[in-house]
């Protein structure tokens, strides 16, 4: 079997798995997507306490707004996941989590942590697929702005996402000199340019989720920490933002690459 044969039939399993998950991968895909801002809007309320003090000594910024920080977190996060799973504005909930975690990047110092920031521009990432998602091609939200060729906002934003969604797998990369891991790193690499400039887009994305959700369950196994140690909320924080970006994916397998892809572009030579 050749190699183009292989590439073949490897796309024919992920149309296969496309037409039998088709009802319910969008579903799955939110949910994965916002398992970060719900874990997150949870632990605010059972660690009330803990991060309100933690915020107050951080910034000095007193009781009262330590504590509006903590509220705004919960409500707003809790809130979003809430409408984003009703299917119930949508949008204004997207903008609402963005909002978050740009609060939250400058609140726990993350901007000045490049892993962090580059996990939270991911995230983001999917946020703005799930976007994409909400809006019908028929109403767009930016009304009145002119459209560039053929293209609408809604696929720049699907273009955006994925260019996002790379940054997640940086920072997964092992600088190691071992066979294994420069093996990994040159097959995650090129299954994340794939995605990024949206060839093969279905069939790189969705191995990338197989891929990333093994290592997910391998490196963040934080049910396996007891709960008292700080490692235990370390690996709950990772494993639950890589499984938002699974989310963000699963969304681009479910959608496709949109219209600004090499897929698309492909129909038209």
């Amino acid at each position: 079997m050749g190699q183009e044969d292989l590439m073949n039939t490897a796309e024919d399993v992920a149309d296969q798995f496309l037409r039998v998950t088709k009802q319910y991968l969008p579903h799955l895909a939110r949910l994965c997507l916002i398992s970060t801002f719900l874990e997150d809007g949870i632990r605010m309320w059972f660690q009330w306490n803990e991060q309100r003090d933690y915020i107050e000594a951080t910034w000095s910024c007193g009781y009262f707004l330590a504590t509006c920080f903590v509220l705004l977190n919960l409500v707003g996060q809790l809130g979003g996941c809430v409408l984003i799973l009703s299917r119930n504005f949508v949008q204004y909930a997207c903008f609402g989590l963005f909002g978050i975690i740009a609060l939250q990047t400058v609140a726990y110092s993350i901007l000045w942590d490049l892993k962090f920031l580059m996990r939270n521009l991911a995230l983001g990432g999917g946020l703005l697929l799930l976007l994409a998602e909400s809006r019908s091609e028929g109403k767009s939200m930016f009304a009145g702005v002119p459209s560039m060729g053929e293209s609408s906002p809604k696929q720049y934003m699907q273009l955006g996402g994925r260019v996002l969604l790379v940054l997640m797998f940086m920072t997964l990369l092992h600088f190691d000199s071992n066979f294994f891991s420069i093996l990994q790193n040159m097959v995650g690499t090129a299954l994340i340019i794939l995605v990024a400039i949206g060839f093969k887009t279905k069939l790189a994305a969705l191995t990338l989720v197989v891929w990333l959700l093994a290592i997910n369950v391998y490196f963040n196994a934080f049910w396996s920490v007891p709960a008292y140690k700080p490692m235990h909320d370390f690996l709950k924080y990772d494993f639950f933002q890589t499984t938002s970006v699974i989310g963000g994916l699963l969304l681009v397998v479910a959608l496709g690459p949109g219209g600004v892809s090499m897929d698309e572009k492909k129909k038209e030579w």
